[in-house]
């Protein structure tokens, strides 16, 4: 499988018992940045699957990762219980790693794996429409 190129990237399976597990208590978090200038290369897992909005995936959370900073944007995020289970995700897997070890290790959370992104297809038929 191709995630294995990702360091950090949950299996199918791990990512599979973790949507099952975690039911209606489950948080997507979108750490693609729509700023081309920024990041022009998730312009083309953007083509594939839209950010988060009331019409696509709206249970989902957009929290831009900071690449200069190497920040999460935290205000939708902050109110969450520490246990929450979230899957972070940017097209590939990078910053959705960047993301994970942020909110684990500078906010505490327990409870977080990296899904890679839409580019990683078999791993986004798991959770991407949630």
């Amino acid at each position: 499988m191709s995630s294995s190129t990702k360091p950090g990237v949950a299996s199918v399976e791990e990512l599979t018992a973790f949507v099952d597990d975690a039911g209606d208590r489950l948080v997507v978090v979108d750490v693609r940045n729509p700023d081309a200038q920024v990041e022009p290369g998730d312009q083309k897992s953007l083509a594939v699957a839209p950010l988060p909005s009331t019409e696509y995936r709206p249970q989902a959370i957009h929290a831009v990762w900071d690449r200069t900073t190497n920040t999460l944007q935290m205000d939708e995020l902050k109110d969450l219980s520490k246990d929450t289970p979230i899957i972070t995700h940017c097209g590939g897997g990078g910053r959705g790693q960047l993301a994970k070890e942020y909110l684990q290790q500078q906010h505490g959370f327990t409870n977080v794996l990296n899904g890679a992104g839409p580019k990683e297809t078999e791993l986004w038929a798991v959770y991407g429409n949630k």
